[in-house]
Formats: structure tokens, C-alpha cells, sequence
């Protein structure tokens, strides 16, 4: 309830009526001062005429003021700055640490809003807010959609630093380990990033001409290999391994617990490590050349990919099948542009400050079709339809931001909700 007492403070939606504290002073409210979301004050540098004194400090909040004793702020020398204590319940009078009152506001907000704000909490059906998406303007959403979409910009930059901290700053290894998690497409994510992560590119790089080489470090690193020889294939590919485990003194994953249940055969781990290694075999720098890209077309072209030989015939190790090629789907690709090489193009436009790289992302985005996935079609049955991959990846930003975390208050449409008046 204190976050919720937080944002009738910020925006001001209080009772428009003379404000006085406890003890008849009476209160402006010049500016609410900036929240904190740390240690301290709620509030950080208001503007407060009190009883025709301007003050200028900090501002506490609690939904009962008994919360002041209970929290232990009179015992804190940082809560002595504090020139007004704000509470929906007076109960006691708080003090500073030399004993010193300070002064006090009940706050009164219209009734309406905390019934929303319940409403909002206690609704099963996602979104919370479904009644009042229709009524929005199209240009409310878009503003709002826009902004999401950087939201998720700047999210998915931030796990590509921590890759590249990891990664000793080597965007090569960390584009790896990005590309290699979303060939993953959800199922098995986690378990190829954790592959990826025992690569060694270093030592690959050295044997980048040779793909039945490249394949024995990727299927060797992923612990596909420990199975018994089942044909002449397997049999040279772990004996090859075995010579490049002891060559670079190589260590297999012990933590990829690879999932094939209620998958289809196309993808299976064995194909998607094979379709990387035939990419990675193709593609010298392939970071460099995505970057390079300034076209869809040229994009997809770069990740076509496919496979060596072998698996034409083959989804797993022995099993064989009607010859049929293992290229990447249309769908496929585009997720893979969507979750890889657009934050990528972004991030690395943010660290060469080259806007343009920036630029040509938000583009892409917009000349992709959206996702069709549960998220979206939820959104549309909603009224809000995906224009682009743009929209989709605002909307899936919205969801598992906001709606997911129950962060209505941070929400522009859950502002909106809040201000309905009862109808």
C-alpha cells in the first residue's frame, strides 16, 4: 500500500482541498520532491510552504505514522532531514533523533483511485487494465509502444555488457553465446548459452577451415560425443575430438542437460549445433559482416546457414532419414534477427556512438512482421495489434515488465486506469 500512497504523492492526486498538517499549519505543496528508490527518505529535495514557510528537505511516507517508530527513523540521523511526514493513518506524532517534532500531513486522495488500484491488483484476467485499452487514442498507445521498445532496447543491452564482461570484452565470443542461446529458441536456451560458454573460439579459430573439425569441438564441448561409435561418422568425430580435447586441454560441459521431449526432429539439439557449426564455418567475423549489413536481405542471406553432409540424413547420431536439408526456416531467421542481431547492432552502435547503427535496429524492427506468439495474440484479443516486430517486442516488454510484476503504478495505460472515476 506504501508504493501505492508513494504515487498519489508524486502525481499529486491527493484531495484538492487546503492541505494542513496535523497541528492546523497550514500546506503548499510547491514540488513533491524527486523518489527515492534507495536507502533513506522517500522522497528527496520537495518545496513546502508550511504555515507560509518555505522548506525545502525530504519527504517520508508511510501508510500508518506509527510506521515512523516501527521502522526505527527516529533513531537514524538520515531520516533528521525529513521536513514532512506523510501518512494515511495518524496514530503518532514522529520525531527526529534530538527528540524534535516534525511536522505531519493525513493524506486524503479521492476514494476511486485506491478502489482501481485494488482492482487492478485482484484481476485475474491479463491485462488488468483489458476494459480501458479500447478507449485509448492510437496515438496514447504508440507514444506509450515507443517507449517500450527502448525499455527493451536498452534491457537486452544490458545483458549483452555482462556477456561481454565475462567475455574479457570480446564481442566475437559474446555475439557467440548470444547467437548460440536464441538457436536455442526457447526450449533448450539456457543450455546452449551454457555450451557456448565452454567454446573455446580461441582454439576453434585455428581450425576455422576444416568444418568436420568444427564440428568435433561443438558436438565434444556439448557431451553428444560420450555416446558409443554408431557409425564410421561418429566413430572419426570422437576420435578427432579426442585428439582437439588433447591438444587444448578441453573439458565438455558437465551442465548441458540437452531436452528433446515433445520437440520436433528439426530441433533437435544435434541439428542446431550443427547448423552453427556450418555457419560459424562460412562466416569468418560474422559479427563484423552483420554489422556491415544494410539490408534485411543481406542479413538473412548471412544466416541461412545449413549443415555439413551427414545431417542431411541424420537428426541425431546413427539414425538415419530421408535425405532432406537442415536450413533455418524464414521464421526462424527472423527471430534469430530480432533476439540477436538487432541488440547487437544497438549495443555496439551505444559503444562506437554511431547513431546509425542505432538507427538502422529501430528499422529493421519496423520492416520485420511481429512474432506470433501467445503474448501478442493476448495484446490483440485486447485491442492492441502489432503492427511490426517493433510493437511486439514493446508488447512483450509490457507484459513481462509490468503486467507479469504487477507494476500498474509504472504503467502509462495503469496511470490512465487509476484516474477512471467510477462509472
Amino acid at each position: 500500500m506504501e508504493q501505492f500512497l508513494h504515487y498519489v504523492w508524486k502525481h499529486r492526486l491527493f484531495a484538492l482541498k487546503p492541505q494542513q498538517t496535523t497541528d492546523g499549519k497550514t500546506i503548499e505543496i510547491i514540488d513533491p520532491g524527486l523518489q527515492n528508490t534507495h536507502a533513506g527518505p522517500d522522497f528527496f529535495n520537495a518545496k513546502i510552504k508550511i504555515g507560509g514557510v518555505l522548506w525545502v528537505g525530504n519527504v517520508e511516507i508511510h501508510q500508518q505514522a506509527s510506521d515512523w517508530f516501527r521502522h526505527r527513523h527516529h533513531q537514524d540521523p538520515a531520516y533528521d532531514s525529513v521536513i514532512l511526514h506523510v501518512a494515511s493513518q495518524i496514530d503518532a506524532v514522529p520525531t527526529r533523533t534530538n527528540g524534535e517534532l516534525i511536522p505531519q500531513m493525513e493524506l486524503h486522495y479521492p476514494s476511486y483511485l485506491a478502489s482501481n488500484y485494488e482492482q487492478l491488483l485482484k484481476e485475474d484476467r491479463y491485462p488488468a487494465c483489458h476494459e480501458l485499452i479500447p478507449r485509448l487514442s492510437a496515438f496514447f498507445l504508440h507514444s506509450w509502444l515507443s517507449n517500450l521498445q527502448i525499455e527493451r532496447f536498452e534491457a537486452k543491452t544490458g545483458q549483452i555488457q555482462k556477456r561481454l564482461e565475462a567475455c574479457n570484452r570480446d564481442w566475437e565470443h559474446a555475439f557467440f553465446i548470444t547467437l548460440a542461446r536464441n538457436f536455442g529458441f526457447g526450449v533448450n536456451a539456457d543450455t546452449f548459452e551454457l555450451w557456448a560458454k565452454s567454446v573455446p573460439l580461441g582454439a576453434v579459430n585455428k581450425h576455422r577451415d576444416n568444418l568436420f573439425q568444427i564440428e568435433a569441438f561443438f558436438f565434444g564441448q556439448a557431451g553428444l560425443l560420450q555416446e558409443l561409435p554408431v557409425d564410421a561418422y561418429t566413430e572419426n568425430m570422437i576420435k578427432e575430438y579426442q585428439y582437439l580435447k588433447h591438444k587444448f586441454e578441453l573439458t565438455p560441459s558437465s551442465e548441458c542437460h540437452w531436452r528433446f521431449l515433445r520437440m520436433r526432429p528439426g530441433n533437435f539439439p544435434h541439428i542446431r549445433i550443427a547448423q552453427l557449426a556450418c555457419l560459424y564455418y562460412r562466416s569468418q567475423g560474422l559479427l563484423s559482416r552483420l554489422m556491415e549489413t544494410e539490408t534485411l536481405k543481406q542479413v538473412r542471406d548471412l544466416l541461412r546457414g545449413g549443415t555439413s553432409e551427414y545431417w542431411l540424413t541424420h537428426y541425431t547420431f546413427g539414425e538415419t532419414s530421408p535425405s532432406h536439408p537442415k536450413t533455418l526456416s524464414n521464421t526462424s531467421i527472423d527471430l534469430l534477427i530480432i533476439n540477436t542481431v538487432i541488440p547487437f547492432l544497438y549495443a555496439y552502435g551505444k559503444h562506437k556512438a554511431n547513431e546509425t547503427l542505432c538507427q538502422r535496429a529501430g528499422k529493421f524492427l519496423e520492416e520485420l512482421k511481429p512474432e506470433n506468439n501467445n503474448i501478442i495474440r493476448m495484446w490483440q484479443e485486447c485491442g492492441v495489434k502489432a503492427l511490426h516486430a517493433g510493437d511486439a517486442q514493446a508488447l512483450i516488454q509490457l507484459k513481462k515488465n509490468y503486467c507479469d510484476l504487477k507494476k500498474c503504478l509504472y504503467c502509462r495505460i495503469g496511470y490512465e486506469y487509476l484516474k477512471r472515476k467510477n462509472e
